[in-house]
């Protein structure tokens, strides 16, 4: 008998260690909700500027769902609706440029399923920094608009192919529907156990040249991408219950 009452507090002390950890696996969060703001920075060649277009970006907001997996890993459905836009007239260097004086604007709808990863492991804390690394692939819808009226024939020569090239590109289809496929780093810091805060950027490959309408008569040799940077925040709604268990409030 004696021996039994030296077990009670071993016994009671598991009890507590399975309930705290079955208390722990039912509050984690399961949905995240986020929402953000975003600048659409066009690269191409319409541009000199090997980092994108600064001088013409748009902007634009995203909206995005996702449930988490694990403490590293979370799926993420995202639509950003913004534009592009390219000028060649905008840059004075080369000088070319504001003679040939190319130019574009589109909207830009696109959906991106992601898979976003958490290299630290914390997608369940509350509170806290922390980075996030994410790669998906979808669709961006466009309504491309070129525009060449402004180029200056006389500044290149009579021998210029470049009409000839102009009208090789306006008997080129634009495209309406694109694949993209997206890739960026985050980085986020929660507020409260719901509410948490981000900031990231995303380069998007596109697999064509006349995103800004213009190939043959610029360079068709490579493809237009275009890229945003985000400033937005995450609220966490649900509760991830393993066990399918109530969960008990004192």
């Amino acid at each position: 008998m004696h021996k039994n009452l030296q077990q009670i507090p071993v016994i009671l002390l598991l009890v507590l260690l399975q309930n705290t950890s079955l208390s722990a696996q039912v509050n984690l969060p399961k949905y995240e909700l986020g929402i953000a703001l975003s600048s659409f920075i066009y690269q191409g060649d319409l541009t000199p500027n090997r980092f994108g277009s600064y001088e013409t970006m748009r902007f634009g907001v995203s909206i995005h769902g996702s449930k988490i997996i694990s403490r590293s890993f979370l799926v993420r459905a995202n639509l950003s609706i913004g534009g592009l836009k390219g000028d060649d007239a905008k840059y004075d260097n080369p000088e070319f440029r504001k003679e040939r004086a190319f130019r574009f604007r589109s909207p830009v709808f696109e959906f991106t399923p992601l898979l976003v990863w958490n290299p630290l492991g914390k997608n369940y804390d509350d509170k806290g920094l922390s980075p996030y690394l994410f790669a998906g692939a979808g669709i961006s819808l466009l309504k491309v608009k070129r525009d060449w009226s402004d180029f200056n024939a006389a500044y290149f020569g009579d021998g210029s192919d470049l009409p000839g090239r102009i009208a090789a590109d306006e008997a080129h289809d634009l495209p309406r529907v694109i694949p993209v496929i997206p890739a960026g780093v985050g980085i986020r810091y929660g507020l409260t156990p719901r509410i948490a805060v981000t900031a990231e950027t995303a380069y998007r490959w596109t697999f064509t040249d006349y995103l800004d309408g213009f190939s043959q008569a610029a360079n068709p040799a490579r493809y237009d991408h275009y890229q945003t940077i985000s400033v937005g925040a995450i609220y966490r709604i649900g509760k991830k219950n393993v066990l399918d268990c109530p969960v008990v409030r004192y």
